[in-house]
């Protein structure tokens, strides 16, 4: 009841999964990664219990192939399973039970595999293999992209419902992640996606600025402030702090009037602002000035 997509970048060895379903809150269930290890994607007559499984295999040294054929091997249910493994090392492989209802199957590449039960068409997962191989940029934004040739293929016999994306880094600690993002009820599941992963890009600058304002480095944050609240126009918090951003390196003018716009959205800026002191924010002071004065 599900298209998904299992994939590894060359470049950054990041690893991915991303997945539409009709079908509530589809993120705790197809997709599993861990960095350095592999990502998997378990679905149709799902068993979550493949995602870890998997994992401890690869963990243990075994490779995509290995470690799918070996819990398929073990597996009763096998023959309503659709299963997806890509591994560190770009091995991939994956298993359409022959009791998946149609029109299902999978594609696998070098590094991918995508995978797809219920379609519309049988066109899906070529698609979406066709359109992450043709595509450049980032491996979450790839992702991104099948999971839209796989609607313009004709998607889910049912309908939308629910997405998720799971990106994490080559190497790291097990919680470690780049991106992970469930859209868990929606109309339109995958522009909603999108939208959370561009807002994720700008508070992952915002949270950057933070550290930066930490270390007192306030022109660079303030830069990264700026660019956070660019990506996200509308977020009265990204704008506040971009404001004070743009005051401290100088522009006081460009500085008020956003947080004035913070403001007019959320009057807790207007206090949160009597309460920065000058080492956490050094611009505060003359923004609060400058709206005193305009209220005189």
């Amino acid at each position: 009841m599900t298209y998904s997509i299992v994939a590894r970048d060359p470049g950054s060895g990041e690893l991915g999964v991303a997945v539409q379903s009709h079908w509530f809150s589809v993120g705790p269930i197809v997709p599993w990664a861990a960095p350095g290890v592999g990502a998997v994607a378990t679905q149709a007559n799902a068993e979550v219990a493949y995602g870890p499984r998997v994992l401890s295999l690869l963990r243990g040294g075994a490779g995509a192939e290995q470690a799918l054929a070996q819990l398929i091997s073990e597996d009763p249910g096998a023959a309503s399973r659709q299963v997806a493994v890509v591994d560190a090392a770009g091995g991939a492989a994956a298993h359409t039970g022959e009791a998946c209802m149609a029109f299902a199957g999978h594609a696998v590449g070098r590094g991918v595999s995508c995978q797809a039960n219920i379609m519309a068409s049988e066109r899906v997962w070529p698609a979406m293999l066709a359109t992450f191989t043709g595509t450049t940029g980032s491996l979450t934004m790839r992702l991104l992209a099948a999971l839209d040739a796989a609607e313009l293929a004709g998607g889910d016999l049912r309908g939308r419902q629910s997405a998720a994306i799971l990106v994490v880094p080559a190497e790291g600690e097990t919680w470690s992640t780049v991106v992970s993002l469930r859209v868990e009820d929606h109309p339109d599941p995958l522009p909603e996606l999108r939208r959370l992963v561009e807002l994720h890009h700008a508070y992952r600058l915002a949270g950057r600025a933070d550290e930066l304002t930490g270390e007192e480095r306030f022109d660079e944050a303030g830069e990264l402030y700026r660019r956070a609240a660019e990506l996200a126009p509308d977020n009265h918090e990204l704008r506040f702090w971009a404001g004070l951003g743009a005051a401290q390196a100088g522009d006081l003018d460009a500085g008020v009037d956003q947080v004035r716009a913070a403001i007019a959205q959320h009057r807790g800026w207007r206090e949160l602002l009597d309460r920065l002191s000058p080492r956490l924010a050094p611009s505060a002071a003359a923004v609060r000035a400058r709206l005193d004065a305009a209220h005189e």
